[in-house]
């Protein structure tokens, strides 16, 4: 019993800390030589930050990184204004609540994310084999045989999280649709810079256009900056070398007094938005990038993947246990609208600039994410605000814990909302209907592995069979009939 994942990005680790932390054997392939050393992927949204926190790693990431800086625009060593990046996405900021512990967006370098997910997955006794190329893949009824560069390697089921250009992906023969969203091309490269003050986003120009801008963002943790610089349709792209941005940089913003160097990343890009038009093919799937590539704007790409990620590992892992295959269905019924909703969205973004209304606060932070009228959904038609589907809030219990406290784990969750107890064999804890969930009295909230509802009823046989059919092996559920 083993699950093979191409890729030991963000979307790679946290699918194998999310088998790991259930018992079940991966292996994690990596065509380089080491984790990913970019800065590329460097915001977290607030609900990957609460997948995070269930994944046992909040506390590194929060200590690792901090909230996104200002934005400051120069024009030539003049300041022309300082701005939260709220103001300029048209959004209000957020404040912490009962139900939004992590309202904010957090600043941290890929590969220090990178670094903290792969420490947990060797903390569950996982490892990465570095310098092993995924070449394609045979499947069958009963298995998949991964080749590789190293031979073949068996095993129940393959995961393609290794990027835009996936080879699980273009093994598959699965067709990836979409395109460039413009003609402009983007470089993005980690170089330490002085000659600039305070941390934030620096936007340095001759003459105030944006659209001719160098960016340069401190990074929590390091002596590097992120550069940025978007090059129009037309323009011949630089060097990708220190003395080609040295000389971008004097240009675009007249300066001689901002210096870089120690350039030890750097990437050319154009931007698309691209689609898989399948996720899964029999016992293979695809997640992250390799699923789904879209623009930078707004931040919701690593973040995508992780939840791609925290999606499909406990629906693997629970068909693995015994569960019926169907269960792998809902991966792309409930990932494949998120996933077209985000390239959506990111062009948007990417069109309009900052300077526009924005889009709710919620689809920036993905905490409106919902499977509503997904396979999964179940129970009764239960009025409320909360539906089925839908992100299970946070909540402060009487005793001091957290509603998030409770949902830590790899199982499955009854909320009693001034409903009568009943032994689902799974844990459960009383809340008042008051406490941020708006659903009757006597209801029972069931609460999936990856914080979704997945049933309100207040009917206690109504909760015992979506257990049963939804993902809890048979021989783990002692509900009720």
């Amino acid at each position: 019993m083993t699950v093979v994942i191409a890729g030991a990005g963000p979307t790679g680790l946290t699918l194998a800390i999310e088998l790991a932390r259930r018992g079940v054997p991966c292996r994690v392939l990596d065509k380089a030589a080491t984790l990913f050393p970019g800065s590329r992927g460097k915001g977290l949204q607030p609900r990957t930050l609460e997948v995070f926190d269930d994944l046992g790693v909040i506390g590194a990431v929060l200590a690792a990184g901090e909230p996104f800086p200002s934005m400051r625009l120069y024009r030539g060593a003049d300041v022309v204004w300082d701005k939260a990046i709220y103001e300029l996405l048209g959004l209000p900021e957020l404040e912490p609540t009962p139900a939004v512990p992590y309202p904010f967006t957090w600043l941290i370098p890929q590969w220090r994310t990178d670094q903290i997910l792969a420490a947990r997955f060797a903390e569950l006794g996982g490892t990465i084999e570095f310098d092993t190329e995924v070449t394609g893949f045979e499947q069958g009824d009963t298995g998949v045989t991964v080749h590789t560069d190293r031979g073949p390697i068996h095993a129940d089921y393959l995961v393609g999280a290794d990027g835009g250009r996936s080879t699980v992906r273009k093994a598959s023969g699965v067709e990836f649709v979409g395109g460039a969203l413009t003609e402009e091309r983007i470089v993005v490269g980690d170089v330490r810079a002085t000659g600039l003050e305070g941390r934030r986003c620096h936007l340095l120009t001759r003459d105030g256009d944006q659209s001719k801008r160098f960016s340069l963002w401190n990074l929590p943790g390091s002596e590097h900056y992120q550069l940025v610089v978007t090059m129009a349709a037309g323009d011949d792209p630089p060097a990708l070398t220190l003395h080609g941005m040295q000389n971008m940089l004097d240009e675009r913003s007249g300066r001689r007094d901002v210096v870089l160097s120690d350039l030890r990343w750097i990437s050319l890009y154009r931007v698309n938005l691209l689609m898989a038009q399948r996720f899964r093919m029999g016992r293979v799937f695809l997640a992250g990038d390799a699923a789904h590539v879209h623009s930078p704007a707004g931040g919701q790409g690593v973040n995508t993947g992780v939840q791609d990620a925290y999606n499909l590992g406990w629906k693997l892992a629970a068909v693995l246990a015994g569960a019926p295959d169907q269960l792998l269905d809902s991966y792309a019924a409930e990932r494949m609208p998120v996933a077209a909703d985000v390239l959506r969205l990111s062009g948007l973004l990417h069109r309009q600039g900052f300077g526009s209304t924005g889009p709710s606060p919620a689809a920036i932070h993905q905490l409106d994410i919902s499977y509503r009228g997904g396979p999964l959904a179940g129970g009764d038609d239960v009025s409320g605000a909360l539906q089925v589907g839908d992100r299970a809030p946070d909540g402060l219990l009487p005793d001091g814990r957290r509603l998030f406290d409770v949902f830590r784990g790899p199982h499955w969750t009854v909320l009693e909302c001034d409903a009568v107890t009943v032994d689902f064999k799974v844990p459960s804890v009383c809340v008042s209907p008051r406490a941020g969930y708006d659903v009757p009295a006597g209801s029972y909230v069931l609460v999936r592995p990856d914080g979704h509802i997945g049933a309100i009823s207040t009917k206690p046989e109504v909760i015992a069979h979506q257990l049963r059919h939804a993902g809890s092996a048979p021989d783990q559920c002692g509900c009720p009939a």
